[in-house]
């Protein structure tokens, strides 16, 4: 059985192989990207085309998240008795479900 010792020195030079792991696939993805690219440029020259023809915008990547993503939503709820807010995104608080319960109507907190 190896000792702690052993162990540690193991430790570090998997993750020293790791990191030269990593290093190579990024070297490897900006070659093949790299080819791809040329490879689509030759493609729109050689039939004339532009990036609007394709139907996309210059540095937007199809799939890719929007400029809007993560940005915060301005509450379209607010619960009168506590100041509490809700967007009216994802769950319903706790507290719109029980006024809901009670026979208060979604609209009755409309900010």
């Amino acid at each position: 059985m190896s000792n702690y010792q052993d162990l540690l020195a193991q430790k570090a030079a998997l993750e020293k192989q790791a990191a030269e792991l990593e290093k190579a696939l990024q070297e490897a993805r900006r070659a093949e990207r790299a080819g791809v690219i040329a490879q689509i440029k030759s493609l729109l020259a050689e039939h004339g085309l532009t990036v609007a023809d394709l139907g996309l915008k210059a540095g937007k990547v199809a799939g890719a998240p929007s400029s809007n993503a993560g940005r915060k939503v301005a509450p379209k709820y607010r619960n009168n008795a506590t100041g509490e807010t809700w967007t009216g995104r994802g769950l319903q608080p706790k507290w719109i479900q029980a006024a809901i319960a009670s026979g208060k109507k979604l609209e009755d907190f409309t900010i």
